[in-house]
């Protein structure tokens, strides 16, 4: 039986938290006057935990290179892989989409439209988180291919991180140079070959962890990170920074995929110093991290209606904070209750454990189900 990458739920609950962190807080662009100190500092800490989506990539990459690095994909498994798919990532997300489609027209901000419903559940435009979903639905249909071709390549295997930083790089510089109308996942493989390549050397790469490499990564993170963040704020509300777009890229690159191995290396050092009960903890919540990417917008939303950002008599750093506690202990209730007591769970919120009891209440000695 292969050994659990713990690291992988850590990661799940940070990025997860981390998604929510940055809806909260992108109220900064309208609280506040641009070129502010508080519209700078809010816009540099909302961008600079979107490492979360390289992780979420990465993650894909990870968790099934590493369980079909020696499982053969037989028409059978391809099956197995389809349904599985299908059932707990697909049906959810077009549950949502609907949901969202709903909530829309009652609030009046669409007209209803079959067709243009239609565009965007395909396009994942239904809700602004949703776009996400769509490109993992991509690289699930592009997995069994490249785990296939990666495995009867020794060269593929042992560089295949520098191969998806160079293939990316490649496709946005021909849409940037010539128009090439690239489909989305092209602009996310650095990270998700990184993941598949942590996931095939797993094991030599947890044998390797040290201190030094760790501080190596943390260097390399802020080197890529600040400076990325910067310019984009530049570009963003002020006259664009004239520099090469394949500096910029480079850049990008670096902090998505750059941070997406340093936070996965830290993560491994975590895990491995942190106690029973708090990583079986980590792994209840995280075992909910999809449903929350589907559900925060809507508990979001309406903690923002009933705590107002303003007219409360409070400020905006109390009340942000606030908004953002709030919205994830209800996520996760929510998800709980229905986990727990409502049929058929797992087409709202995708793959789930068996019940379980929240997570303040698991203890060392009780076991957890899997989820992954």
């Amino acid at each position: 039986m292969k050994k659990e990458i713990l690291s992988v739920y850590y990661l799940r609950v940070f990025a997860m938290l981390s998604v929510v962190l940055i809806h909260t807080t992108a109220q900064y662009r309208h609280l506040f006057a641009v070129n502010s100190f508080q519209h700078q500092f809010y816009h540099f800490f909302n961008n600079i935990v979107r490492v979360e989506a390289g992780i979420f990539i990465m993650l894909v990459g990870i968790v099934f290179f590493y369980a079909y690095k020696n499982k053969p994909f037989t028409p059978k498994e391809l099956y197995l892989y389809g349904k599985k798919r299908f059932i707990f990532i697909l049906v959810p997300y077009i549950v949502w989409s609907l949901i969202y489609e709903m909530e829309q027209l009652y609030l009046g901000t669409r007209i209803f439209n079959i067709g243009d419903i239609w565009e965007r559940i395909l396009t994942g435009g239904s809700k602004y988180q949703l776009h996400f979903i769509y490109l993992v639905v991509q690289f699930y249909l592009l997995l069994p291919f490249v785990i296939i071709i990666v495995k009867k390549l020794k060269l593929l295997k042992k560089y295949l991180w520098v191969i998806g930083i160079i293939l990316e790089f490649f496709f946005y510089m021909m849409r940037v140079n010539y128009g090439w109308d690239n489909v989305r996942f092209v602009n996310s493989l650095g990270a998700f070959l990184l993941g598949g390549w942590i996931g095939l050397h797993y094991d030599q790469i947890k044998a390797n962890l040290t201190n030094n490499k760790l501080w190596t990564l943390t260097a390399l993170f802020l080197f890529t990170s600040i400076p990325f963040v910067l310019i984009r704020y530049q570009n963003m509300f002020n006259e664009r920074i004239d520099i090469p777009e394949s500096f910029y890229k480079l850049l990008s690159i670096g902090f998505i995929v750059g941070g997406s191995f340093f936070f996965f290396y830290l993560f491994e050092k975590l895990s491995a110093i942190c106690n029973e009960t708090t990583t079986k903890r980590v792994k209840n919540i995280a075992s909910y991290s999809f449903g929350f990417y589907l559900l925060h917008p809507l508990v979001l939303y309406q903690v923002m209606n009933f705590l107002p950002t303003r007219g409360t008599g409070l400020s905006f750093h109390i009340m942000v904070p606030l908004q953002y506690i709030i919205t994830v202990f209800f996520c996760y209730l929510i998800i709980w209750f229905v986990h727990s007591y409502v049929p058929f769970a797992n087409f709202l919120f995708g793959k789930l454990p068996n019940k379980q009891k929240p997570f303040w209440k698991v203890k060392h000695k009780e076991g957890i189900s899997e989820s992954a």
